[in-house]
């Protein structure tokens, strides 16, 4: 790549490094993503962690900062969501995301933005501040949550969340600190995902939803499974919020009693509803509970860290990954 133009923007950040979820894996293998107009090629890295290394007077930035830059952006003509900073929630489609659809993402050992579309980190995070991106995906589910819980009285006390992949983990992590009795479902018995689960104090089950006997006021969907996805609609108390945050894949059928979901729903006055990407504000709130969190905990999820010139080695996953990084400052070593 080419060093960054001025015309991209007054801040320039040099790259740490930038952590791979399934939306990269995806876009690799030609399922999802879309180049920069003009252009044949795509930078991924949307979970990212970077050092300012110049910033304009006034923009309340300084060099040598810890910034993650913000992955969505809105359209050219803002939508009425977009125009008011909820590019999370954008009407037309027009948005840009980097890494993902038509900007570049971070994978790169420079690149330049404008200041309002990074956020500033406590230095006192380090690299542990990769994990921003994933937390505001939990970040913004859990405020959706609390926000259709005022709908009426609501007094939520269980929580289940359905995958202890990075996100799950991180929306346990927010539930714990809310306050609230966890409980994290997913099918591994061995490897850190369990141990991860119990130091946060909540609790981890193997076997399915409705095997565990969780009855849950919030229930947390990171899998995209689609026999998960029915799980955490049929298997929740009256009054539930059930957040989707898993995308599934298309073309697998199951048979379902619509009728008896549908019963269900509207007997117990259930909501269920997707969440997906995060705006300013959800990247605010996961910077406060990032700061908050046990720093011991946090980097236990990183299991892997791979200098970018094996970046091939961080796609090929191992039984015992949770979050797996990609360091750009070792590129020339």
């Amino acid at each position: 790549m080419a060093e960054p133009h001025p015309d991209e923007g007054s801040v320039l950040v040099q790259s740490l490094v930038v952590g791979l979820c399934g939306t990269d894996s995806e876009i690799i293998n030609g399922e999802y993503g879309e180049a920069p107009p003009g252009e044949d090629f795509l930078v991924l890295g949307h979970e990212n962690l970077g050092r300012v290394l110049e910033a304009p007077s006034g923009s309340r930035l300084s060099v040598g900062d810890l910034v993650v830059g913000i992955v969505r952006r809105p359209d050219p003509e803002p939508c009425p969501a977009c125009a008011v900073g909820e590019w999370d929630m954008c009407r037309n489609g027009r948005y840009t995301e980097h890494g993902i659809r038509g900007l570049h993402g971070f994978a790169r050992e420079r690149w330049r933005t404008e200041p309002d579309a990074v956020v500033r980190l406590s230095p006192s995070l380090g690299r542990l501040g990769v994990l921003l991106e994933p937390v505001t995906v939990a970040a913004k589910a859990w405020e959706q949550v609390e926000r259709i819980g005022k709908r009426a009285f609501w007094q939520p006390g269980v929580v289940a969340v359905t995958g202890a992949g990075p996100v799950g983990l991180l929306a346990a992590l927010l539930g714990v600190q809310c306050g609230l009795s966890v409980h994290v479902i997913d099918r591994v018995t061995a490897g850190p995902k369990p141990d991860l689960v119990r130091s946060l104090g909540a609790t981890y089950h193997h076997e399915s939803l409705p095997d565990s006997g969780v009855r849950a006021d919030v229930l947390i969907e990171c899998t995209g499974a689609p026999e998960v996805v029915v799980d955490v609609m049929r298997n929740c108390v009256p009054d539930a919020i059930v957040c989707l945050t898993g995308v599934s894949g298309v073309g697998r059928r199951l048979p379902l009693d619509v009728g008896a979901l549908n019963r269900e729903a509207v007997l117990g006055n259930k909501v269920i509803f997707g969440s997906v990407n995060a705006n300013r504000r959800h990247y605010e709130q996961a910077t406060r509970a990032l700061a908050a969190a046990d720093r011991d905990w946090l980097s236990r999820l990183i299991t892997r860290t791979v200098p970018l010139h094996r970046f091939p080695e961080a796609f090929a996953r191992q039984p015992d990954d949770v979050k797996v990084v990609i360091d750009l400052e070792a590129a020339g070593q």
